[in-house]
């Protein structure tokens, strides 16, 4: 037979309860539960905003995680839990920290951060037991000067506040491993810091600092330093006595040299030194034989020292946007070398000893004067070849061919010889958008564009005048005419028949009558041609004409907007298929704003041409078309 368990005594065997990411807007009640056994309760992610009075009685409380909610106040009967070795209250909306927490003798992981809290509590010292204190972004402008007995910090993060100057007392953390004092406002760095003797992580980037005391070579332990972001004139000689450096960051400082003891740093595997004002390198930088990784980006940089290629170990070198004329030969050396970039520097040629990287799969020399790549590339198994700003591909594909002036194999493509590039700056580039000129001159120069033919041409004053173009009607007329005219008068009469060129019809400008000036909404650039087709010719044109006028005229009236490649220049193709006229848009417009007088001597003219067509011929057909002129119209 099986017995039922009572309730209380199931619920007095839960030890963890996790409630993060659970939207929850007030602590469970049924939590209250577990209150003889409840060890860990994490409640991390939801959207409470108090903290009950029976929240408290859960006494044997170990592990209490209430990050990101939205609690507002931190209850003084927070001192019940007298168990409480961890406690995470970060990113929430707390002022402040009550005095009572000092009760807490059992808490060693503590984090405040990301909370309003301007000030630590009288009594914040007294929590000796604490190994990790994160206070990071919160409104700390300084620290209580007993914070040093809490002697069993290992790990504080003072990360993101308003810190001018530390207190002396912090020296008496000994067992310090990890100091974070990054993005605060802090002018001078201590002597003391020298006395931290198992601190291994410093970290004092973004401040406000001018030197560092020479007692920082005192940190036998130190395996990281971070100082970017300073207002660093100079490194202290001292600096070789960190002799467990691994990770050295010194950038957007105002340096100009790099001290004598940086070769002294023999594990010394990340170097970054730039956005500073180098215009050398130390060579005992070529004594770090185990650097792993040089930053130099943006310096002023003329050339590298010999001793670089004593660095077997490089992985990464990094010399963007310097003033390198030259690389040394010794680069051969580095034979793990797997990324090289030379962006933007003065480079005009790079040595074949870079052959010799075996491992380089990336090559960066955008932005450079190189005329060829050295032949011996071809050796390397290289994955990218950056040559310029705007390449499309990682790596292109080389031709071999030889320099005239060693006679050594050399690799191009249409990428080499590089063209020299400088970035203008706002104000040039304020005032080219503005100069109006350049841009048409620059538009004029184009050989080849895309017009709509219904779109509203550009209104700009130009010399030329746009000629209309002949009615599909008139066309017809011409090919009647020549299919029934007999050979006797084939060779007195010349037709009149415009040449095509690179997709353009163009009226020869011998037989057209002095256009008119039109708006400039109608004008429109015609190449100029000569007239060398042969009579045979323009009956062959006219008669494929005539063949697919009627289907043609009315496939373009169907047709709306379309796209036409513009031309420029004179090129004749003798071939097979013509280009036919395209109808005018303007087609069906009537003249009505031509000179009357003009008009009636047009018009005599095409009546006197028919009545001496009929009197010559009776078989010529009826309807006869006018001059093979094109007669400037102007649309109205």
């Amino acid at each position: 037979m099986f017995r039922c368990i009572p309730l209380f005594k199931c619920n007095r065997q839960v030890e963890c309860v996790d409630k993060r990411h659970c939207s929850l807007p007030t602590v469970p009640e049924d939590i209250l539960r577990y209150s003889r056994s409840l060890e860990e309760l994490f409640l991390d992610a939801n959207h409470i905003r108090d903290l009950p009075k029976n929240f408290f009685r859960l006494h044997r409380l170990r592990r209490l995680g209430l990050s990101d909610n939205e609690i507002h106040k931190l209850p003084p009967d927070i001192q019940n839990f007298e168990n409480l070795v961890e406690l995470d209250v970060s990113r929430n909306d707390i002022p402040d920290i009550p005095e009572d927490i000092k009760k807490l003798r059992a808490l060693q992981i503590a984090d405040f951060s990301s909370n309003p809290i301007p000030r630590l509590p009288a009594g914040f010292s007294q929590l000796r037991a604490l190994t990790v204190l994160g206070l990071n972004d919160m409104s700390l402008t300084s620290l209580p000067s007993d914070f040093g007995s809490l002697v069993s910090l290992q790990s504080l993060e003072l990360r993101e506040n308003l810190l001018k100057s530390l207190p002396e007392s912090l020296k008496n953390l000994i067992k310090l491993e990890r100091l974070d004092l990054g993005d605060n406002e802090i002018e001078e760095l201590p002597g003391f810091i020298g006395e931290l003797p198992a601190l291994q992580e410093l970290w004092l980037d973004h401040n406000k600092l001018q030197y560092l005391p020479s007692e920082i070579g005192n940190l036998k332990a130190l395996i990281c330093l971070d100082v970017s972001e300073n207002k660093l004139e100079k490194i202290p000689e001292e600096i070789g006595g960190l002799c467990s450096l691994t990770d050295l960051h010194l950038s957007q400082n105002m340096l100009e040299t790099v001290p004598n003891g940086i070769g002294d740093l023999c594990k010394l595997a990340i170097l970054k030194l730039d956005q500073n004002r180098l215009h050398t390198l130390n060579e005992n930088v070529g004594r770090c034989t185990n650097l792993q990784e040089l930053i130099l980006t943006e310096n002023f940089l003329m050339e590298l020292p010999k001793s670089i290629g004593n660095l077997n170990e490089l992985t990464v070198l990094n010399v963007d946007r310097n003033s390198l004329g030259e690389i040394p030969l010794e680069i051969g050396n580095m034979t793990l070398l797997g990324v090289l970039s030379l962006r933007d520097n003065k480079l005009t040629k790079l040595p074949n000893e870079l052959g010799n990287c075996k491992s380089l799969h990336v090559l960066d020399v955008s932005g450079n004067r190189l005329q060829y790549l050295p032949y011996t590339l071809v050796n390397l198994e290289l994955k990218a070849v950056w040559l310029s700003e705007n390449q499309a591909q990682p790596l292109l594909t080389f031709q071999t061919d030889r320099d005239e002036t060693t006679g050594e194999n050399v690799l191009t493509c249409f990428l080499l010889p590089q063209l020299s590039y400088t970035q203008q700056p706002e104000s040039t580039l304020s005032r080219d958008r503005d100069s109006d000129d350049d841009w048409e001159i620059k538009e004029q120069s184009r050989t080849i564009s895309v017009k709509f033919t219904e779109e509203p041409p550009i209104e700009r004053e130009t010399p030329f005048v746009r000629q209309n173009t002949p009615h599909p009607k008139e066309l017809k007329a011409k090919a009647v005419k020549l299919f029934t005219r007999t050979p006797e008068q084939q060779p007195q009469e010349k037709i009149n028949e415009a040449p095509t060129t690179n997709g353009m019809v163009l009226s020869p400008p011998e037989t057209v009558q002095p256009p008119e000036l039109v708006e400039p909404s109608q004008q429109q650039v015609l190449p100029e041609t000569n007239d060398d087709e042969s009579d045979s010719q323009v009956q062959d044109k006219e008669s494929s004409e005539a063949e697919n006028d009627d289907d043609d005229s009315d496939e373009l009236e169907r047709e709306g907007r379309r796209v036409a490649w513009v031309g420029v220049g004179t090129h004749e193709r003798t071939g097979r298929l013509h280009r036919r006229d395209t109808p005018h848009h303007l087609k069906n417009k009537r003249i009505n704003q031509m000179d009357p007088g003009r008009a009636e001597r047009i018009i005599a003219q095409v009546i006197k041409k028919q009545e001496l067509h009929e009197h010559k011929t009776d078989d010529e057909a009826t309807e006869d078309a006018p001059d093979g002129h094109l007669w400037h119209m102007d649309s109205g």
